[in-house]
């Protein structure tokens, strides 16, 4: 890669790190769902920079926003749980959308990996609360978990609904992006491979 392309590509991950973190603040609870967990669309511009630069591209964009929400908002429980969560949710969720969009670089082929990043997500992170994140949370917060029928509860009729809406929300935005850029990204594509 020579030097041209490697500071463009620096300069458009950090920027769309910067977009992804301004996005995070656009956030908004789902009626029904406990008011703790809050939709944001900043998995799209990390999503974007995956497609175009590889997967390590989109997990730096999810790295930098999330390092940036920690320094400018905090935790309250002084330790980056939430944004622990943030990150791997977003590594679940662009990485299957990435690997499966390289192998069938069409419409359908993202519609594919999209959905797959979609369960992938809203699977993994229900069992990465169940045993990671929620008792981090009670943990760090000095209260109790409760009971495990009651935790169990919380993820299936809160967390699962939650990663799935969260998941066809940005699926739904991404791919109209994707409508709009899909010149421009096959023009990076081609870039990138000669």
């Amino acid at each position: 890669m020579n030097q041209r392309v490697r500071i463009k590509k620096m300069v458009t991950v950090g920027m769309l790190s910067g977009i992804s973190y301004l996005l995070m603040w656009l956030s908004f609870p789902l009626p029904l769902l406990p008011p703790y967990l809050s939709v944001d669309f900043s998995d799209v511009p990390a999503l974007l920079a995956a497609i175009i630069f590889g997967p390590v591209a989109g997990i730096t964009v999810e790295l930098i926003k999330n390092l940036l929400h920690y320094v400018f908002q905090g935790s309250m429980t002084g330790v980056p749980v939430g944004q622990m969560a943030n990150f791997t949710a977003g590594i679940l969720f662009i990485l299957p959308t990435y690997f499966i969009f390289k192998k069938i670089r069409t419409t359908k082929g993202l519609g594919l990996g999209l959905a797959a990043g979609t369960a992938s997500m809203a699977i993994m992170m229900s069992v990465l609360n169940y045993y990671v994140f929620l008792p981090a949370f009670t943990y760090f917060l000095n209260v109790q978990m409760g009971s495990k029928s009651a935790v169990i509860e919380s993820i299936v009729y809160g967390i699962l609904p939650f990663n799935i809406i969260k998941g066809l929300i940005v699926t739904f935005l991404f791919l109209l992006l994707y409508k709009k850029l899909s010149f421009w990204l096959e023009r990076q594509w081609f870039t990138k491979s000669v």
